[in-house]
Parts: C-alpha cells; sequence; structure tokens
C-alpha cells in the first residue's frame, strides 16, 4: 500500500511519462522528482528513457547524475550501454556516472571512452578522471567538487588559479587536456566577471561539439546578457552540432530577456528536433524567470525519502 507521499511521486511520474502533455509540463515534473530524490522518484524518471524525444532522455540522465544516487547506475550504465539511444543521451547517462561519484563504475567508463560516437568517448574520458581526482584528494576535496555558486554537480573541479588570461589560456588551447579546459571553464564561470563571461564566450568556437555544449551550459549558469550575441550565433549555425545549438537555446532561455525571446521564437520550427523543443522548454524557462510563478519544482520539493 503507497502512502501520500508515495502516491504524490508517482502521480509527478505519470506527468513526466505522458507524452500527450506539453514537454514544458513534463520538464517540470522531471525536476520536481529530482527535488524530492529517493528510489521511488529514481524509479519513474527511468520510465521516461522510452520516450522518443532525445531532449527529455538527456535531462533524464542530467537529473538522475544531479541526484548523486547509487541506485541510478545501473539506470545509467544501461543507457550508455545502448547504442540505439541517440548519442546526447549516452554522452549524459556517462557524465551522470561520473556525477554520482561512485568508483566503483570505473571499468565501464573505462570501457566507454573508447566508444566509437566521440562525444560519448570524450564525456566517459572525463568522468574517468573526475573520479580519479576524488580517490587522490579524498572526501575533502569531494565535497568541495560541488562548492559552487551555481550548486551542481561539474564534470571537472574548478582549476586552482583565478587569473583570467592564464584560464583564458587553457581553456581555448585545443593542445590541453579536455579535463584540463573543463576545469579552467568552472573557474571562469566562478569568478562571475564580465571579462570572465566574454572569456568563456570564446569557447563556443573553440574544440569539440562536447566542449561547446558544455561551454553554453556554463553561460546559461552565469544568465549575463553580454553573451547573447555569442549564443544568438551558434543557435543561428544550421551547421553547428545540435547538441550545442540545443544548449545554446536553454542559456538563451535562462537569459530570458526580451530579445532572447524574440531569438527563440525563431527556431520554435527548426529541422532539428531537439532544437525545437530546446527553444520550446526556454521560451518556458523564459516565462519562470520573468515571473513569481515557482514552475521548475513544487511544494513536493521540500519531501524526503
Amino acid at each position: 500500500m503507497l502512502s501520500i507521499q508515495e502516491k504524490e511521486i508517482v502521480s509527478v511520474g505519470k506527468v513526466l511519462n505522458d507524452s500527450n502533455r506539453p514537454l514544458k509540463e513534463r520538464f517540470r515534473a522531471l525536476f520536481t522528482l529530482k527535488n524530492i530524490g529517493g528510489s521511488l522518484a529514481i524509479e519513474q524518471i527511468q520510465k521516461g528513457f522510452r520516450d522518443p524525444s532525445a531532449l527529455l532522455k538527456h535531462e533524464l540522465a542530467y537529473c538522475l547524475g544531479q541526484m548523486q544516487d547509487s541506485r541510478a547506475i545501473p539506470i545509467l550504465v544501461d543507457v550508455l550501454k545502448d547504442k540505439n539511444q541517440e548519442p546526447m543521451v549516452r554522452h549524459e547517462a556517462g557524465e551522470a556516472l561520473g556525477a554520482i561519484g561512485d568508483t566503483n563504475v570505473i571499468s565501464v567508463l573505462e570501457e566507454y571512452s573508447k566508444d566509437p560516437t566521440v562525444e560519448v568517448a570524450e564525456t566517459c574520458e572525463l568522468a574517468l578522471k573526475r573520479l580519479k581526482w576524488i580517490e587522490s584528494q579524498g572526501e575533502t576535496k569531494e565535497k568541495d567538487l560541488s562548492k559552487n555558486p551555481y550548486a551542481s554537480i561539474d564534470p571537472a573541479p574548478p582549476a586552482q588559479t583565478k587569473n583570467v588570461k592564464e584560464l583564458t589560456d587553457i581553456l581555448l588551447d585545443e593542445k590541453a587536456s579536455l579535463f584540463e579546459r573543463y576545469r579552467a571553464m568552472f573557474s571562469l564561470r566562478n569568478l562571475r566577471t564580465e571579462e570572465s563571461v566574454l572569456a568563456l564566450a570564446k569557447g563556443l568556437k573553440a574544440g569539440s561539439a562536447l566542449f561547446r555544449h558544455e561551454v553554453a551550459f556554463v553561460l546559461g549558469q552565469l544568465q549575463e546578457e553580454v553573451s547573447i550575441p555569442l549564443l544568438k550565433e551558434s543557435l543561428e549555425d544550421a551547421n553547428e552540432n545540435e547538441m550545442v545549438r540545443h544548449e545554446c537555446a536553454e542559456a538563451l532561455g535562462a537569459i530570458a530577456t526580451p530579445y532572447c525571446l524574440d531569438i527563440l521564437k525563431k527556431y520554435l520550427d527548426d529541422e532539428k528536433r531537439v532544437v525545437r523543443e530546446s527553444c520550446v522548454i526556454a521560451l518556458d524557462m523564459c516565462e519562470y524567470e520573468n515571473s513569481s510563478e515557482f514552475q521548475y519544482a513544487n511544494i513536493l520539493s521540500q519531501v524526503s525519502t
């Protein structure tokens, strides 16, 4: 017999997994489940991996990683191994395995760091380095990984230096390891100055699709208007990887100026489904940022199971 709280979680799960519901409602349900946490919430999220929307499945994997609950590991391993899943979904599953921080997944990540899909291989290599860094630094440093102004579980720890020029040089050095470039990226983000934001924005034109997409994600966290022109440029580029374009759309949704709104509306009919759907979600984010509604989590977010 389910408790009242469990029935509420199942009810939210039904919204998440109802393909007839608007995507924005399903995303709100997902983030509600993420905030609740626990095995039943994970179970509801797992069901979503049958959905045809790569964007939704990508976000499912992201949320499972951010929850840092080892009970999600078998689900994420299955998604990572599933060659029928879209690369952006498999990549996010690999990143989520790194985010959970359990070194038991090292062998799986080692295997898929050689995956023929570049985004998957690079992600698993990053996740491996994150886990090995945690292992080498000890428990205190592991906790420090999540100590940033955005409370996100990042794929790499920030670099030690706060010198913007040094960090920018590392960020844009395509001969440097991806892990070190990510460390520079998160340090620049944490500085939260106009200089550091402009330095980050240069990364939208440097390196692999995986790297560029993470730069866009970080610019979305910063929500600084100075980055709008470069995010717009990448979204408008039909030759840009759809994973990057999707993240640029969501970053514009987070910045949420009237100009961002106008940009996003132009791509609601984009030929790439993940871009179209990202614009739908981004426009909903704009609405959220510009209203007093608490849309992406509700009272259930206070429940702990």
